[in-house]
């Protein structure tokens, strides 16, 4: 993490995490967050909605694109990254998006199952969408000198 560039959000994901790879063979998830602000102003109450776009890499991403779904309350901990760009007509544009260092689901209203990856030969885990992702199961590996948590 980079010091005194880290944020953390708790929020509603907006949109399916979408799995995808780069030329080298990287994993990269991205997906959306919103959460609400409630506040009164002049006497009225006043809800304000704020979106981030998250990017998830390598193995957080697979695991991410695995458990999350579009609904789910999380906590995403990870740095602001600005991105800038130009567009064809000249225009200048720039956007800032959560570089997430890990991603959680809420328990403040849900409750989830842990389960551990079984390691593969190739480091990956990633299972495409063929079944809802609440449906899809890992089996657990015994590690004999693992320690519970």
């Amino acid at each position: 993490m980079a010091f005194g560039n880290t944020v953390t959000i708790v929020g509603n994901v907006t949109r399916d995490p979408e799995m995808r790879f780069t030329p080298s063979g990287t994993a990269l998830c991205t997906f959306g967050v919103a959460w609400n602000r409630r506040f009164e102003r002049n006497g009225e109450q006043v809800e304000e909605v704020s979106f981030f776009d998250i990017k998830c890499w390598r193995s957080l991403a697979e695991n991410v694109a695995n458990s999350i779904t579009r609904g789910a309350r999380v906590v995403v901990v990870g740095r602001l990254d600005q991105q800038n760009w130009e567009q064809a007509d000249g225009t200048k544009r720039s956007k800032v998006e959560i570089q997430a260092d890990d991603v959680a689901p809420s328990l403040l209203w849900a409750s989830v199952e842990i389960s551990k990856n079984p390691r593969s030969g190739n480091g990956s885990s990633y299972q495409p969408a063929s079944a809802p992702a609440d449906r899809i199961s890992s089996p657990v590996r015994q590690y004999p000198n693992d320690e519970p948590f």
